[in-house]
């Protein structure tokens, strides 16, 4: 299922508007999540402009938050080195908070930083 995400692909100019920027981050965010669940029609992923970043809010359905948060943190790394990738080159910050279907609160909080020097 991960050769599906060949034909997915991320194109992000360096000076894109915040909400393209955003987007394009929830479209790769939610590709990458479809591909590992077991139920990819309960991936949702939420991107919420905060003062100085964007928190995307990836939620699954309970029985696939361990497929996206992996063994010890493995998998969620991942997708988080993957965000910061693509973030560098937009020069925005962006927080990955993943979460259960149904759950308020974040199961795992992960930040993303990109290179605003």
């Amino acid at each position: 299922m991960i050769a599906s995400l060949s034909r997915y692909t991320l194109s992000i100019t360096p000076d894109p508007s915040r909400q393209s920027l955003a987007t394009a981050m929830v479209d790769l965010v939610t590709s990458l999540a479809r591909a590992l669940v077991d139920r990819p029609e309960e991936v949702i992923v939420e991107a919420v402009d905060e003062a100085t970043s964007t928190l995307l809010k990836l939620r699954v359905a309970p029985t696939d938050l361990g497929k996206v948060i992996g063994k010890q943190g493995r998998t969620a790394r991942s997708i988080r080195t993957i965000l910061a990738a693509a973030s560098m080159k937009a020069q925005h910050r962006f927080a990955l908070d993943i979460q259960q279907v149904g759950d308020a609160s974040g199961a795992v909080r992960e930040t993303v930083f990109s290179d605003e020097d």
